[in-house]
């Protein structure tokens, strides 16, 4: 950590400029004055967020450096700092930014006294992707939560207010500020292959509701909160990362169904918004992407909307955003249709030398940058930035990871787990006819830095409430003789647990001839619920909704009895033999009775 002396000396020059005197809010005349003495290329660089490798803002290790050189030709984020004074930084595990709390607090505090120490520096707004469930950047021993799909399960406001609040502080004291959540689509295609069960679920106010909660949690501690995907990507079946969307919703629909979710955030006072980066003909009839239209994001969300927060695309890397036009391209037009941070290009040079050049050529005005920039400097101040640029490894210790917030996230999780299926009243089991079980199923890579994976946190947890569980990992595509070895093993055991994750043929093959055997068989989807409808002659289905270890432990206290399940599906269900119809409607859950 920084000397409060290099600290002092780091931030007095922005403190005297914006004369605070004390207070961490500047007012728009001051920051207005702070922008006027900004060179035109520290103007481009605050509009940009990018992904640095290693661990340290000085001091990455050799293949972070070599990686850096490479996609940034630097050799560390102090060196892109210098060199394109970036407004902002995202967090990625990949890129080996988030080893452990009190790391990350080192690397946000170098990053800060990097820039604070360039001629007229600034604080750095540092982001990450910490939605909870399957998508997270800081991993334990910080408190992780079930993901947004099981809190519409729980249905409970102050279960997301709670998780806000939570992984609020606990972001903030690492020196995250920014976190990329709450996903605000509604998700009403099961086959959405990248929403999925990071949606609150398939009804508007619903997901409205819990959105609002969620904004309210994290930016009452001091994060700023974002909603996303703007105008909403909740009905697509193609996946933004490598393909180009297409949602075909009419406008009507879009107001009755996509807009609700935003709306309500920004009632609630939203920080920041993120754009899509999917085609809505009936919004705009080009065929541009939304983080490039001008009609979805002028002229709907600041105008109709009135929104007149922060808007950042998402990784412009993606290549949603990139089929139509080049790198070179992509962030002028992304800043002419209204957005003010400019994510994670894939190359910052070719982005940034474009905004120079587009500036300097007069297809950007410089008064258009000073407007995003106000925008960007406001939020610095509202979270304390200028006042407050550092962390200290006293606060990640009171703060990440409490006993209190652990437990927490335990509560909130056991009031997800839905039951779907419980024929001859199976769950809860009974440990004096059940004691011995086997748990089998899909292994996904564990998200989140939890411990995983699935069918070995199931099993631990099972043994710890008093059964003997011993876990044999099948994947998500059982081969023939795995199939028949999870079979083989089934015939010692009481009890069978197997996990399913999007259900696939060849995992649909192990269940079922697992249920062969006569040995009672409860399925656990670890991830979208609507594998339930593949399964119809499984005796007992519970779901999940994401296989971190907070949700399975509260799945395993279910199935032993120590927990009712109180979850309702946030989402329909359909057939498996006619989609049309429904099998399990929005609502439906089943309980002991007792």
């Amino acid at each position: 950590m920084p000397s409060r002396r290099t600290v002092l000396a780091a931030t007095a020059g922005v403190a005297a400029s914006l004369a605070l005197s004390g207070t961490a809010h500047a007012n728009d005349k001051q920051l207005r004055s702070l922008i006027s003495r900004m060179t035109l290329e520290e103007k481009v660089g605050q509009l940009f967020v990018m992904r640095v490798y290693g661990h340290s803002a000085t001091a990455p290790d050799q293949a972070d450096i070599d990686a850096n050189l490479k996609e940034i030709g630097v050799r560390t984020a102090a060196e892109m700092i210098a060199r394109y004074r970036v407004g902002g930084i995202i967090y990625f595990t990949w890129a080996h930014n988030t080893r452990d709390p009190h790391q990350i607090a080192d690397l946000s505090n170098g990053i800060q006294q990097a820039s604070l120490r360039q001629p007229r520096g600034l604080p750095v707004l540092v982001s990450t992707d910490q939605e909870h469930g399957i998508v997270c950047r800081v991993g334990e021993p910080a408190t992780l939560f079930p993901g947004a799909m099981a809190i519409g399960a729980g249905g409970a406001r102050k279960d997301a207010r709670a998780l806000g609040r939570i992984a609020g502080q606990e972001l903030r004291a690492i020196g995250i500020r920014q976190n990329y959540s709450p996903v605000a689509d509604v998700n009403v295609n099961p086959a959405n292959p990248v929403i999925g069960v990071r949606s609150f679920g398939s009804e508007a106010d619903a997901v409205a509701g819990l959105v609002a909660a969620e904004v309210a949690g994290y930016q009452g501690a001091g994060v700023a909160a974002t909603a996303k995907h703007f105008p909403g990507h909740g009905d697509t079946a193609v996946d933004s990362h490598y393909g180009f969307p297409v949602i075909t919703h009419s406008r009507e629909l879009w107001e009755k169904l996509d807009a609700v979710p935003f709306r309500a955030a920004i009632r609630a006072g939203i920080d920041s918004i993120m754009t899509a980066h999917i085609q809505f003909p009936a919004l705009d009839a080009s065929g541009d992407p939304a983080t490039l239209s001008h009609p979805i994001l002028t002229g709907i969300l600041r105008g109709e909307l009135g929104y007149d927060g922060v808007v950042v695309t998402d990784s412009l890397g993606m290549e949603g955003v990139r089929t139509k036009y080049g790198d070179d391209r992509v962030p002028v037009l992304a800043l002419k249709a209204g957005v003010d941070q400019l994510l994670n290009p894939p190359s910052l040079d070719i982005a940034w030398n474009a905004v120079l050049k587009a500036v300097q050529d007069g297809e950007l005005t410089e008064a258009r940058l000073d407007e995003s920039i106000l925008r960007i400097l406001r939020l610095k101040a509202r979270l304390g930035l200028f006042e407050e640029p550092y962390v200290s490894h006293g606060g990640v210790t009171r703060t990440v990871g409490t006993p209190a917030h652990l437990a927490e996230a335990d509560r909130i999780a056991e009031r997800t787990t839905t039951l779907l299926v419980n024929e001859k009243r199976l769950l809860p089991l009974n440990r004096r006819t059940h004691r011995k079980l086997l748990v089998v199923g899909a292994d996904p890579a564990s998200p989140s830095g939890t411990t995983g994976p699935p069918t070995g946190v199931l099993a631990t947890a099972l043994t710890e409430l008093g059964f003997t569980a011993t876990a044999l990992p099948t994947g998500t595509a059982p081969s023939a003789a795995t199939v028949a070895q999870a079979v083989a093993a089934a015939q010692d055991a009481e009890a069978v647990i197997v996990g399913t994750y999007n259900i696939t043929a060849a995992q649909k093959t192990l269940v079922e001839q697992l249920v062969a055997t006569g040995r009672p068989v409860v399925a656990v989807a670890i991830r979208n619920p609507y594998d339930v409808a593949q399964l119809p002659a499984v005796p007992a289905y519970l779901a999940a909704y994401s296989w971190t270890d907070v949700e399975l432990r509260a799945a395993a206290r279910v199935i032993a009895g120590k927990a009712a399940p109180r979850g309702r599906l946030p989402v329909p269900v359909q057939r498996a033999d006619d989609p049309a119809k429904v099998l399990y409607p929005v609502g439906y859950g089943l309980s002991y009775g007792r």
